[in-house]
């Protein structure tokens, strides 16, 4: 069995009476693509923003690399979770090299090169504002993959992106899983799943198991 990468252990999250999360327990190993079907409200964004650590846990333990997941700034982790929140009146290149400097994780050529990749112009001086919502998701993808991480987090990836997005964004998640990195990410639809995944896992009202196919 290969290394863990992260690790989930009776993982419980409640919003008042809602059961977010219901005794999840998974393990999903490094150097591979794992997907998580479900509908919305089954508790995949959920279960990512605790892995993630934007959210605690009520009960239980997740780790990253044998490390507790704190509630705190995460680090070394390409995430995209719900829509990506932009400046408006900003480009796409503004808006990275700004989150950039935050971090001071990534190059100049790194964001040009992370916004090549997904399929931008690195020279359109377009506002966000006017973005369509595919050259937005794209963006999102762009930051998500900007600083190299080891791990991403990719909730609903393809939103809003038409066949040939699709395939694009198919086809880089592909070349950095070959490239080592350890890749999870959500899908309403099975053909995403079944392109991409190593592994499947399905959720249903906060629990969580193993995907029939």
């Amino acid at each position: 069995m290969s290394e863990a990468k992260i690790t989930v252990t009776g993982a419980c999250k409640r919003f008042h009476e809602t059961v977010a999360l219901d005794q999840v327990t998974v393990r999903f190993e490094a150097g591979r693509i794992h997907g998580i079907i479900g509908r919305n409200g089954s508790g995949k964004t959920v279960l990512f923003k605790c892995i993630c650590g934007f959210m605690s846990l009520d009960e239980g333990r997740i780790t990253i690399d044998n490390r507790p997941v704190r509630t705190s700034a995460p680090q070394d982790i390409g995430i995209l979770i719900e829509r990506p929140g932009f400046i408006g009146s900003y480009s796409g290149w503004k808006n990275l090299w700004l989150l950039a400097q935050l971090r001071k994780r990534a190059s100049r050529q790194d964001v040009a090169e992370a916004i090549r990749q997904v399929g931008l112009d690195v020279t359109n001086r377009k506002a966000v504002a006017k973005y369509s919502q595919g050259m937005r998701q794209r963006l999102g993808l762009a930051q998500a993959i900007m600083e190299k991480p080891p791990l991403m987090i990719l909730d609903e990836p393809m939103n809003g992106l038409d066949k040939q997005g699709v395939a694009d964004v198919r086809a880089l998640l592909r070349d950095l899983n070959q490239a080592g990195t350890t890749i999870l990410l959500s899908s309403h639809y099975a053909e995403d799943i079944d392109a991409l995944c190593d592994t499947v896992h399905e959720m249903d009202g906060g629990r969580i198991r193993p995907w029939p196919g």
